[in-house]
């Protein structure tokens, strides 16, 4: 697919985003058919919320998945990210299970699909259907390179497909399948490739559909698996050229772990509101459970992680637009980091709810369901371990090419009112080639700022530590002996992995909040949100985060109970939530 040269500005963002909240209505309303307790019967009987997926084809939302030039609206990633999360805040097996096993699969097609794939898909989607994508096999786990799926020229010309994909989602209820597929026996990186099948066109006997594997978490997701013997599809089922599979595996992979784990904050949100609302009608000792000074700094410190992942992932999504090149690096960083911060805020907020928090019935019995539905942040599409490889072998080209020179990121993936190019799915690259801006903004963006780095300690003792650590990355991975990059490496090798991305956090924070001082949301441009997230980066790989100071405490805490007193949402930017104020009843 080739990107056009067309900007896509933020105006008509609001009007959907804020259409899909009010088709949805209030979760924690009763009467709404679309509620908590509907999500929960449903989850509870391990099924798809059918009165969900119903609402959501009613709104269209695979036309989100879908290029403007194939009739849908997928203009920019960060609007996808906003649009689904109000998905996520309600049950996140409708926003896997319904739409965004479809997306990944998508993501394929637009990346190396003919036009022919790329209408037909998109035909598909616009109508309602659902596209799975089947790279797991139990055998082999994320070593794609081992897979044994095959999909190899048969006597006739066509392609044969042989073997078994397990533990994908939907692939009983999708009308086509990207499949990832031996099409070499040799072996080497170009073995595979990427196919399409279309299942109305597969001959009777040749396909079985497996038996569902249950799950602990995303109950409701079906994941299923799929067996093929010798069942002819046609040659130019393959997507772009023979052997290109993993190349295109690995391109599409920076666009969806970036975005799956961003919309992951939508979890996070309803998890921490409802833990709120929980410790607002509690009584403790004769006051709000709210109230009691550990209590606070827990919920404190919480909505500092869910501003940390939310600027963090909005630069890596604005990135994917502005520098597509550099982006094989901050896609495995999103993931890695995020992940790890949101399954550990939802375990904190865990014991504050005690009991409450495994009950699955009652008022606060959403949250059980989320607790467990947050895992895959963790290791859905590829494990945190699998980033840290990817990135490992990196970090001598990028000490040598990139750190020392100090070169600044531009100002426009940071400023929010900027607009962004159309996604370039043509402009991916495997590898960064040793190039990326975003760890020298942060040095940068600190000397731009004097008055910044006075404006709260935290600030000015974090930023000094990790403009130091760059500097440290930069002389210990220089030289990184070959065993050090690879599988075999030592955990101290792995560790400087983590530490590269605490730096290209703290630069997305840093720079955002410098460039979006003209934001109306006072929020946003005072440096105090900017000095708790920057307290909760942790110090070292291994250690905890630090507590908040006493000052930015209260200042996130009254920020989390005006949000939520308003029923707005608990991002950068606020959004109205549906229905009445939560804090009701």
């Amino acid at each position: 697919m080739t990107s056009t040269a067309t900007a896509t500005a933020r105006p008509a963002f609001p009007h959907r985003a804020d259409t899909l909240e009010q088709h949805l209505g209030d979760p924690r309303d009763p009467v709404n058919p679309l509620g908590f307790q509907q999500i929960l019967a449903a989850d509870e009987r391990a099924e798809m919320f059918t009165a969900g997926e119903d609402a959501l084809d009613a709104y269209g939302l695979n036309a989100e998945f879908v290029p403007p030039e194939y009739g849908g609206r997928l203009t920019r990633l960060d609007d996808l990210i906003e649009i689904m999360r109000s998905v996520y805040r309600r049950d996140p097996c409708l926003g896997l299970g319904y739409g965004v096993s479809s997306f990944i699969a998508a993501v394929n097609i637009w990346t190396a699909g003919s036009e022919e794939q790329r209408r037909h898909v998109a035909g598909l989607l616009l109508r309602n259907r659902k596209v799975s994508v089947a790279y797991h096999e139990l055998a082999h786990g994320n070593d794609m390179a081992g897979m044994e799926f095959e999909a190899l020229p048969g006597p006739d010309g066509r392609l044969l497909l042989n073997g078994r994909k397990e533990v994908v989602t939907n692939l009983r209820r999708s009308d086509a399948v990207v499949m990832f597929a031996r099409t070499d026996r040799r072996p080497g990186s170009r073995s595979h490739s990427q196919i399409l099948v279309d299942k109305s066109s597969v001959p009777a006997g040749r396909m079985r559909d497996l038996p569902r594997f249950p799950s602990v978490g995303m109950r409701g997701v079906q994941l299923g698996g799929i067996e093929f013997d010798n069942c002819p599809i046609p040659a130019d089922s393959i997507l772009g050229r023979p052997g290109q599979g993993l190349e295109t595996a690995l391109k599409s992979f920076q666009i969806t772990r970036t975005t799956l784990v961003a919309m992951f904050n939508g979890m996070l949100d309803t998890g921490l509101r409802t833990a709120l609302r929980h410790l607002t009608t509690r009584k403790l000792y004769g006051r709000r459970a709210a109230d009691l000074p550990e209590v606070r700094s827990v919920l404190a410190a919480t909505h500092a992680d869910l501003l940390l992942c939310d600027a963090f992932a909005t630069v890596g999504a604005r990135a994917i637009h502005l520098v597509p090149a550099e982006t094989g690096i901050y896609a495995q960083a999103v993931k890695f980091f995020i992940s790890r911060i949101l399954m550990d805020a939802m375990h904190r907020l865990s014991t504050l709810l005690g009991a409450h928090f495994y009950i699955r019935e009652g008022e606060h019995a959403i949250f059980q369901k989320l607790l467990r539905d947050i895992q895959p942040a963790g290791f859905g599409h590829a494990a945190r371990a699998a980033c840290q490889m990817s990135l490992l072998p990196q970090l001598p080209l990028l000490a040598r090419r990139s750190w020392p020179t100090g070169e600044a990121a531009p100002e426009e993936l940071f400023r929010l009112d900027a607009e962004l190019p159309a996604i370039p799915f043509d402009r991916l690259t495997v590898t960064s080639a040793g190039r990326e801006r975003l760890s020298s903004s942060l040095a940068a963006g600190l000397e731009a700022e004097p008055a910044l780095m006075l404006a709260h300690p935290v600030i000015r003792r974090v930023g000094a530590h990790l403009t130091g650590e760059l500097r440290n990355l930069t002389t210990e991975c220089a030289d990184l002996p070959p065993v050090e990059r690879s599988v075999a490496a030592s955990s101290a090798s792995y560790d400087l992995t983590h530490r590269y991305v605490n730096v290209l956090a703290a630069a997305a924070c840093v720079e955002l909040w410098r460039g979006n001082q003209n934001h109306p949301d006072p929020f946003l441009t005072d440096p105090a949100w900017l000095a708790a997230v920057l307290a909760r980066i942790p110090p070292a790989p291994g250690s905890p985060p630090e507590r908040l100071p006493p000052e930015l405490e209260q200042r996130l805490f009254d920020e989390l109970i005006e949000r939520y007193e308003s029923a707005t949402s608990l991002g950068l930017v606020r959004r109205r939530l549906a229905g009445h104020n939560l804090q009701e009843n």
